[in-house]
């Protein structure tokens, strides 16, 4: 059975940073695509960052030069470093893993998923 599991949310004032992590259990995720979306309060779920399972990595542009996305493959674990948080970061976050090994935006391309970890930014 798969398991993602989500941890390092919390409240934060602007400017600040908090580094997300994702614990993969079940399947290796290393030769796969994975991604972190989030998802504010009457909002959609959005794209904010993915690895393909060759190590790319893209992101969301409102993510570009704040946040950075990696990967512990001996660790099967998934990371987000957010860094300047903004008010309008606040969401809950959540990773997700892929059977195949390109980044894609959509959520429907994702077969696994965590069950989220909040992140509260004050301004």
């Amino acid at each position: 059975q798969v398991q993602l599991v989500e941890s390092g949310g919390g409240l934060v004032q602007a400017g600040g940073s908090l580094r997300l992590s994702c614990a993969a259990s079940g399947r290796t995720f290393s030769n796969y695509a994975e991604a972190w979306f989030r998802q504010a309060p009457g909002k959609e779920r959005e794209f904010v960052s993915g690895i393909s399972g060759t190590g790319y990595t893209y992101y969301a542009d409102f993510a570009k030069g704040r946040f950075t996305i990696s990967r512990d493959n001996a660790k099967n674990t998934l990371y987000l470093q957010m860094n300047s948080l903004k008010p309008e970061d606040t969401a809950a976050y959540y990773c997700a893993a892929s059977r195949d090994w390109v980044v894609r935006t959509t959520q429907g391309a994702y077969d696994y998923w965590g069950q989220g970890t909040q992140v509260t930014v004050s301004s």
